[in-house]
């Protein structure tokens, strides 16, 4: 999947976890992008079978999808906390950079950060 597309997926979560709904107009204002971008994206990600778009109503995500946000969610809350606990880089840089590596590392890669975040601080 496409770092683009990832980025649907997790905001689509992300409002429906917020507000309880996702709509096209809610997803161009939170990614700044135009409602015929998203309406790509949207039919790609249904192509999938990680959305249902009802017409001119709500996005959800099928549970294929929701798997997939949770994973790009969870992926992006690591880095985060690894930006910040071990390499000590402010919230908001943390937050910025984290966004933009989630989609480009691989698995093993993740899976050493998580350990890396998950050990003790030498003193």
């Amino acid at each position: 999947m496409t770092e683009s597309l990832e980025m649907y997926l997790e905001t689509i979560g992300l409002l429906r976890e917020k507000t309880k709904m996702a709509r096209v107009t809610d997803i161009a204002r939170e990614l700044g992008v135009s409602k015929p971008s998203v309406h790509a994206a949207l039919h790609e990600l249904e192509r999938r079978g990680l959305i249902e778009h009802e017409h001119y109503g709500e996005v959800f995500l099928s549970p294929a999808g929701k798997e997939a946000s949770s994973e790009i969610r969870r992926r992006h809350d690591l880095l985060t906390a690894f930006l910040r606990n071990t390499v000590g880089v402010c919230a908001e840089t943390a937050e910025r950079d984290a966004c933009r590596i989630e989609h480009y590392l691989s698995k093993e890669t993740m899976d050493k950060i998580g350990e890396l975040a998950a050990a003790p601080k030498k003193e």
